[in-house]
């Protein structure tokens, strides 16, 4: 079952991290009739069947029920701008408390790995990521620090990006995060020469 081999992903992941609150109870919300029954109904293997949802109805109200109800996504923070110079967006996304943007970034490695199954690299996660980021309504602040993980998995893999949100993320220490930034952007600039 699609949702449980994601959600035991997820909880590995979180656990590994040093998140068990957050692997125990992700995604429980899909269990619901609302989120289940369409998981059923517009079930495919290599895709949300919420997006299913959306071109046959027009909305998925599998997917309303859940981002309201779960606080790693990114929609859940989504507020009213109430900067009265910025009339071009009318929404805004708030701050992420860090322990949820490390959620979603488990969430996203999981997705990723359940759908694209073999073919799976830890340069996934940051390119599917990547491919729609420019409508994403991101605070500033947890835009910066999901995007680092991303890339960090991409460059440096799964263990050493788990130890790393472990002992710094996790703590708001974020002065090793420019650190490990500035090393991985000079691999980068040795590896293109």
């Amino acid at each position: 079952m699609t949702i449980t081999n994601h959600r035991n992903l997820v909880r590995k992941h979180c656990f590994e991290m040093g998140l068990f609150f957050q692997g125990l109870t992700h995604d429980l919300t899909k269990y619901s009739p609302t989120e289940f029954m369409v998981g059923v109904k517009y079930y495919q293997g290599d895709r949300s069947p919420n997006n299913a949802e959306r071109e046959a109805t027009g909305k998925s109200l599998a997917w309303l029920h859940h981002k309201g109800r779960n606080r790693h996504h990114l929609e859940y923070w989504i507020d009213y701008n109430l900067n009265k110079e910025d009339r071009e967006h009318p929404l805004c996304g708030t701050q992420m408390p860090v322990k949820y943007v490390v959620e979603m970034f488990a969430d996203r490695m999981a997705a990723c790995k359940v759908y694209q199954g073999s073919s799976y690299t830890s340069k996934n996660p940051w390119r599917y990521y990547n491919k729609g980021r420019e409508h994403y309504l991101l605070h500033e602040k947890t835009r910066k620090q999901l995007e680092f993980m991303l890339k960090m998995l991409a460059a440096r893999g799964e263990d050493e990006t788990f130890a790393y949100i472990r002992k710094h993320i996790l703590h708001n220490d974020e002065m090793p995060l420019v650190k490990i930034y500035k090393r991985i952007k000079r691999q980068q600039r040795a590896a293109n020469t």
